[in-house]
């Protein structure tokens, strides 16, 4: 495994790769979550590149970047068995240089749901992402479900851009308990931890109305509110069940279709969803 930092460097060694390349897209502090994402990367392409970069422009004014977690080593050797070919840990410097006044933005997709609360998120996402394409060239990128949105739009945006990158959206990986894997979940202290296995909950029991016969869109956002009022320590953000592709809220479920949350459990902020039919 070769772990590369400039650009210069990284692009020599991309071009070394052999074959079809699938890249691993994250923020560092990894998870198994993260874990199953390049596994699956290992199984379907003949290389497989890893980005390590906490990215600045997707963290808005309020929320406080320099607390973000953060472990190369212990990353590193996460990875190392798994057969990864190449890790890139580029610099902020590097991803947005002196002068830096390009963005990519998608539109209707990032006005509901985190778009609501952090308004120039998804402005960062994207922009980093279609910088990560053009560096890195893959046949094949890998996100997790548990960034429904996210994902969404990076969709959205390599069908706009004309990307020749297929995108693989792999399950949602959780703990025993249900609770989503997170690298925010470090900060879960005490009592939130055990709280914030109120979004499982939540949605775990819209899925059971849904599948009991429900199909009222509103009924099931008003079970997960009130599941979620019973947790003192849980203060909902938003409460949603939307359509998969275009995320706009229901009246009746028809089709594939989103039901996520956002919700502060003490100062942690964590999000979570399930994906009906």
């Amino acid at each position: 495994m070769r772990t590369v930092i400039s650009l210069d460097e990284f692009r020599a060694a991309r071009l070394a790769l052999p074959g079809s390349v699938g890249l691993v897209p994250t923020m560092g502090y990894l998870h198994e979550g993260h874990l199953s994402l390049i596994r699956r990367a290992r199984e379907e392409c003949n290389s497989v590149v890893v980005s390590i970069f906490v990215n600045p422009t997707q963290f808005g004014a309020n929320e406080d970047l320099s607390k973000y977690p953060r472990d190369l080593a212990r990353d590193l050797s996460l990875i190392e068995p798994l057969g990864v070919d190449l890790v890139w840990n580029p610099t902020p410097e590097i991803m947005y240089p002196p002068g830096f006044q390009t963005w990519v933005e998608v539109e209707v997709l990032t006005r509901p749901l985190e778009g609501t609360i952090r308004t120039s998120h998804f402005k960062g996402v994207a922009t980093v992402v279609a910088k990560l394409f053009n560096a890195v060239q893959p046949h094949k990128a890998y996100f997790g479900q548990k960034d429904a949105q996210q994902a969404a739009v990076i969709r959205q945006m390599v069908r706009d851009l004309n990307f020749p990158i297929e995108i693989s959206v792999c399950p949602t990986l959780r703990e025993a308990d249900g609770l989503a894997m997170s690298s925010r979940n470090k900060y879960l202290e005490g009592p939130d931890r055990a709280a914030a296995t109120i979004l499982f909950r939540a949605l775990s029991a819209a899925k059971a109305a849904y599948e009991a016969g429900e199909r009222n869109a509103e009924k099931l956002r008003t079970l997960m509110k009130d599941m979620l009022a019973s947790e003192q320590r849980a203060q909902p953000q938003y409460v949603s069940c939307a359509d998969y592709d275009t995320l706009e809220e229901l009246d009746l479920i028809h089709g594939k279709t989103l039901l996520s949350m956002a919700v502060l459990i003490g100062r942690t902020r964590l999000i979570d969803n399930f994906v009906l039919n």
